[in-house]
């Protein structure tokens, strides 16, 4: 027997993806949806985790580094122009990451794909900083840029 929580959250980001050819290669904007779930065996006081405190946790991290702003692979050339401008920025697949940035310095573009595997590993570490049922973990992550354009990233315990 397993028993899950699911937490949903959406918000506003700019990226662009250069190095593919067609649409996603220009600047432009989506409504993301993210929904996070976690896992446990066990309930702890009744709960897999306390869903107040991790969504605020998720929706904090998100709010303050990615909505209303834009996220761009380290490598493109918008980077220094964006940042120059003092636009809200997040890189991936930066040499030099800011903090918020390292969970995303081993993923080289800003794809639907990398971005759920990012958010990830933002909620994994955000549950690791809550009260939680023995062995709780994200077990799945999906994120939708579009109402017909989605990608996932799970887990293992």
């Amino acid at each position: 027997m397993s028993h899950a929580v699911t937490v949903r959250h959406d918000f506003q980001t700019a990226h662009r993806l250069p190095h593919l050819t067609g649409k996603c290669e220009n600047l432009h904007g989506h409504s993301w949806v993210v929904e996070v779930t976690v896992t446990a065996s066990e309930l702890a006081a009744g709960t897999v985790v306390e869903f107040g405190a991790f969504k605020r946790a998720l929706r904090e991290w998100i709010d303050t580094f990615l909505d209303h702003g834009t996220m761009l692979g380290s490598a493109d050339t918008l980077v220094p122009v964006l940042a120059g401008e003092g636009s809200k920025l997040f890189r991936f697949g930066a040499k030099d990451p800011a903090e918020q940035e390292q969970h995303a310095a081993d993923l080289g573009w800003p794809s639907v794909e990398a971005v759920a595997e990012l958010l990830g590993r933002v909620a994994t570490e955000a549950l690791h900083t809550l009260p939680r049922a023995a062995g709780a973990y994200v077990s799945h992550v999906g994120v939708s840029e579009t109402a017909v354009n989605a990608a996932s990233w799970t887990a293992a315990p």
